[in-house]
């Protein structure tokens, strides 16, 4: 009875991390130094959670949570568990202020901004799709488009169109992230 009880503490000790108050998924810190498929696999089942639960697509999530963390390298990933560059308005959130770079009047700048920190991976992965879901306190249907689609063509084409990134190009690199590691195979 000793031998049950302590399988089903480390098994629930195993759970930590992955799933939060109200059965919420979470993830835990992960390793920055990371191999790129091991990092996609990290992130696949929360991103296959978030999918059921509000249809964005997960090779969305996965893309730009590549190419805007540096596959989890990025000072703002590892240190700070923030995948995708989400900016801090409010002085009520958790940041940090680093310099970043903005495509502003057809030329590259760097700026310092405000980030969201995140307890962890999981946190900002919904934190990230409730952004999509709420939009944002201008327009709160700003991000339907990428809602909406059905593919990660006109999702990612959505993204652009609403501004999420001041790269003109944001659109074709995460269509190009996607397709060079096959991410659309979790949107089925």
């Amino acid at each position: 009875m000793i031998i049950i009880g302590i399988g089903i503490f480390v098994f629930m000790l195993s759970l930590k991390g992955l799933t939060g108050p109200n059965n919420e998924v979470t993830a835990p810190i992960e390793d920055p130094n990371l191999a790129n498929e091991e990092f996609i696999n990290q992130l696949v089942p929360v991103a296959k959670e978030l999918h059921q639960a509000y249809g964005i697509l997960p090779s969305i999530i996965l893309g730009q949570a590549i190419l805007e963390s540096d596959w989890g390298r990025s000072e703002l990933s590892a240190k700070y568990n923030n995948l995708f560059g989400i900016k801090s308005f409010s002085p009520h959130d958790d940041s940090v202020k680093l310099k970043t770079k903005e495509f502003k009047d057809g030329k590259w700048i760097e700026i310092n901004a405000n980030f969201k920190v995140y307890a962890s991976w999981g946190d900002c992965m919904r934190d990230h799709t409730l952004l999509f879901v709420n939009g944002v306190d201008w327009d709160p249907y700003l991000y339907q488009g990428v809602l909406l689609a059905s593919d990660y063509t006109t999702a990612a084409n959505a993204l652009q169109s609403a501004g999420y990134a001041t790269d003109p190009n944001y659109a074709s690199k995460i269509i190009s992230v996607i397709e060079k590691n096959k991410l659309y195979q979790y949107d089925k």
